[in-house]
């Protein structure tokens, strides 16, 4: 949901460039989870304010310049359970990954392997004998069942 930018003054403070929609949303989760190389560690969120296009956060024991400058690069995550659910038609790109991608004529056109996002829409990154690059709008994308696994396009297999 973001990432350590750097540290911010010398009292410990870092600077976060977040990934989320609203630059202030991380501050809405009370514990952090930062990680690195696949080891991850909790960190309380004493207090934190936007700063430009950035946030400036405190952590719980980060007391220094130089703790806070072991945390530089760490990416930031929060606990799947305290996100709230997505609204209707709307899906979080975690979903999303992994899923199979159907054109309407029942032809397999991959699985989502990541998502772009363009500023216009996002964009599906589909993967199969070839890599194709589907906008994830309507009225291309038809159907998304996540219990099934589908996402049923209306895009053809030579596009």
């Amino acid at each position: 949901m973001g990432r350590i930018a750097a540290p911010y003054g010398v009292r410990g403070w870092v600077k976060v460039q977040p990934y989320t929609e609203w630059l202030d949303s991380l501050l809405d989760y009370p514990l952090w989870r930062l990680g690195a190389k696949g080891v991850w560690q909790a960190k309380e969120l004493l207090q934190g304010r936007p700063h430009g296009r950035y946030l400036l956060v405190q952590l719980a024991g980060v007391e220094d310049r130089d703790a806070a400058e072991r945390l530089r690069g760490m990416e930031i995550a929060v606990a799947r359970a305290e996100l709230p659910p997505p609204a209707a038609d709307e899906y979080y790109w975690d979903d999303l990954i992994g899923l199979e991608v159907v054109n309407v004529a029942g032809e397999m056109l991959g699985r989502v392997e990541g998502l772009l996002e363009t500023g216009a829409h996002d964009v599906l990154r589909v993967v199969a004998e070839r890599e194709r690059l589907i906008p994830f709008t309507a009225p291309i994308v038809v159907v998304v069942d996540l219990e099934a696994g589908v996402i049923r396009v209306d895009w053809e297999a030579d596009y």
